[in-house]
């Protein structure tokens, strides 16, 4: 039997599972740069790397389940916390310029619900759709993607990476790095691409449309071992506005500068997809969250009073 092993640690997953992933429902335009039939790999020509890239990134974490009293009626919550920052990185150094933490109950509007006061902080609540699942997490999804927002207006920066898709956000200077992949947006063809492309290579540029917001995108591969086919593979995005040649160049230049930050196997389980800038905010964060078991037993005490 021949078969490979993935890179990244069974409790992760995969980065992408091509028996799993899901058709786009977005229109994809394949011939931005070559033709269909001249899809190959585009090795970047003697790119420009930024002096200044900033990454940003974010967590959640629910810390306690609730339910709200509403007169006769109970409905179910969720109190939860979150937390977003940036690192900024020169040629030489890299360091964490800030955090910020937001603690929330997530629940739909309704006469019994509003902020819940512990002694270790305050929950504001954050109305949902409903309080089905999906609703609450995208609730707190939301929530951590307005902290990641604050951190992404950089100006000084020649690149902001942030970790995930852009998800309407409008930086000129920003790119999404989306490093576990769930939807397949290219033709058989062109995706047959992936598995040509060396560390370093990138597929050529493609244009992503709907729902009001376009973005030109490109896969690469990141240096590391090669131990299944797609390992090392990342999907960019930019903001699909200018001109294809802008983006194209603006690709290039990405693609180059990511290779120097990807993560080694032997530090990181998620290598390389899990950038070292990325992979040490997260721990900062997740530390900034509090721990989770004192944030029950504050929120327990605070029912009872």
């Amino acid at each position: 039997m021949k078969f490979s092993v993935e890179t990244w640690a069974p409790e992760y997953g995969i980065g992408l599972d091509l028996e799993r992933l899901e058709e786009s429902t977005d229109t994809v335009d394949v011939e931005v740069e070559v033709e269909a039939a001249d899809w190959t790999p585009v090795t970047p020509p003697s790119p420009q790397l930024p002096e200044f890239v900033v990454f940003v990134d974010g967590v959640r974490r629910i810390d306690v389940r609730i339910w709200i009293s509403d007169g006769e009626l109970v409905r179910a919550g969720v109190c939860a916390s979150v937390a977003a920052g940036a690192v900024r990185c020169t040629r030489s150094e890299a360091h964490v310029v800030d955090v910020a933490v937001m603690r929330g109950v997530y629940a739909p509007p309704s006469d019994g619900a509003g902020p819940i006061v512990t002694s270790h902080g305050t929950y504001e609540f954050v109305p949902c759709a409903s309080d089905a699942p999906d609703d609450i997490y995208n609730g707190i999804h939301e929530q951590m993607t307005r902290l990641e927002t604050q951190f992404g207006n950089d100006e000084d920066a020649d690149l902001v990476v942030f970790d995930g898709p852009l998800r309407g956000r409008m930086n000129p200077n920003g790119v999404g790095f989306v490093k576990t992949q769930h939807v397949q947006y290219l033709p058989e063809p062109q995706q047959a691409v992936l598995q040509k492309l060396e560390a370093g290579q990138r597929t050529p540029m493609f244009l992503i449309g709907g729902a009001g917001f376009t973005r030109w995108s490109w896969y690469l591969r990141l240096p590391g071992p090669k131990s299944n086919p797609h390992a090392g593979i990342v999907r960019c995005e930019l903001v699909g506005s200018g001109a294809a040649s802008e983006a194209i160049s603006r690709a290039d230049d990405v693609t180059a500068t990511l290779q120097r930050y990807a993560s080694e196997p032997h530090k990181d389980t998620r290598a390389p997809q899990n950038l070292y800038p990325i992979a040490g905010l997260e721990n900062r964060l997740r530390h900034r969250l509090g721990d989770q078991q004192i944030l029950e037993r504050a929120m327990r005490i605070a029912a009872s009073t």
